[in-house]
């Protein structure tokens, strides 16, 4: 749906992803995906969320990250071409990329139980706190 390369990351080593999920394990077929474009060999992480997540939002993106993963079930790491100026990889050109999927997961994915609802405010207590902060 939307992707971001947040300056955080000095552009290329970080991508968010926002993803319409229609069927398990998708989330991983982007990543691989994404991986696998040109340029886009060079990023070292890709979070995967969902189509109703800004990716633009860094703070929004980070709730989801720790909100919807299990680090074990949701991660992977690769191995693959990395950008020669990047001082972190034990061999130049080549490098480890970390995958996560942040999307809410599906029965297929392993998730045996409902997954919950974002909680959000209400609208009128929203308002109201608003008004109290501007006082």
């Amino acid at each position: 749906m939307d992707i971001a390369l947040p300056a955080e990351g000095v552009f290329h080593n970080l991508v968010f992803v926002s993803i319409k999920k229609t069927y398990p394990m998708q989330a991983y077929k982007i990543m691989h995906g994404l991986w696998g474009m040109g340029q886009m060999m060079f990023t070292k992480y890709i979070v995967v969320v969902d189509a109703d997540v800004n990716v633009h939002n860094t703070s929004e993106v980070l709730f989801h990250l720790t909100a919807n993963t299990d680090p074990q079930r949701d991660s992977i790491f690769t191995k693959g071409p990395a950008d020669v100026l990047d001082h972190a990889t034990s061999e130049i050109a080549i490098g480890t990329k970390l995958g996560i999927d942040a999307t809410r997961k599906l029965a297929g994915e392993g998730f045996k139980r409902p997954w919950p609802p974002l909680i959000r405010m209400d609208e009128a207590v929203k308002a109201r706190i608003e008004n109290l902060l501007k006082s």
